[in-house]
């Protein structure tokens, strides 16, 4: 007699062609990502479990609810790396930030603060999920004057953005990398988040691919993905990603 349920079928998930995630938040109790040591080496085993052998951390700098500087993520950093000695758990992990673009960041490039990147002059940026700074332009050119290569965390995540995609041409064309959300191709941030991302990438706009990890839901998510591999080798096979130059 046969069951009237069926087993489902295990989800293949392989990103090791990626080799680095570039956009995480595994640097324990500085953020809102992984509140400590233990969260942080569960995070990243799950993560080496999915083909990552690389990680580039990147930390909040957002002045009004992450104050962080090279001295705050420099510690973080330090004591994760120890904690990562003390498991035995070979990886390579760097630090660099995610910055919200707001007058502290504005501040930061007056005073000609170096900035941590994800690569040589590489600056991964973001701003509202609400509205834009009135300033976008203005503060890219500047970071540009400034010698930095600006990276837009998620441009996908910006749905108020749909009516007006002509400023993701902008952005492009004034010479930004756009760093899209494994996640957004799950449909864990909705549908609308996932229709701009094909958007976006069958405009091929996307350079880099991260995985914004903040917790293990969002571990959970990638993992069990049916439609994530279809969209990542899609990217991959364009040959436009530049997570393995990394």
């Amino acid at each position: 007699m046969f069951s009237i349920f069926k087993k489902k079928s295990a989800v293949n998930v392989d990103l090791s062609a990626l080799d680095t995630d570039m956009h995480s938040h595994l640097l324990p109790g500085i953020d809102d990502g992984s509140p400590d040591d233990a969260t942080s080496l569960m995070l990243m085993k799950g993560l080496q479990q999915l083909g990552y052998r690389r990680f580039i951390t990147t930390p909040h700098i957002m002045w009004d609810v992450h104050q962080n500087d090279a001295t705050s993520i420099g510690n973080a950093h330090k004591r994760l790396e120890l904690a990562l000695q003390q498991d035995r758990l070979n990886t390579s992990i760097r630090a660099a930030a995610e910055y919200f673009l707001d007058d502290h960041f504005d501040r930061l490039l007056e005073q000609n603060v170096p900035l941590l990147t994800i690569k040589d002059n590489w600056v991964l940026v973001e701003f509202s999920f609400v509205a834009p700074p009135r300033n976008l332009k203005e503060t890219l050119f500047e970071l540009q004057i400034n010698g930095y290569k600006p990276i837009l965390a998620h441009p996908e995540r910006y749905s108020y953005l749909v009516s007006n995609k002509e400023v993701y041409d902008e952005l492009k064309e004034a010479g930004c990398y756009f760093q899209l959300n494994l996640l957004s191709l799950t449909g864990y941030y909705g549908k609308g988040t996932n229709d701009l991302a094909h958007y976006l990438i069958k405009k091929k706009y996307i350079d880099l691919l991260g995985t914004d990890l903040h917790h293990e839901r969002h571990l959970d998510a990638l993992r069990s993905s049916s439609s994530l591999m279809h969209g990542v080798n899609s990217l991959l096979d364009s040959g436009s990603i530049l997570n393995a130059s990394l």
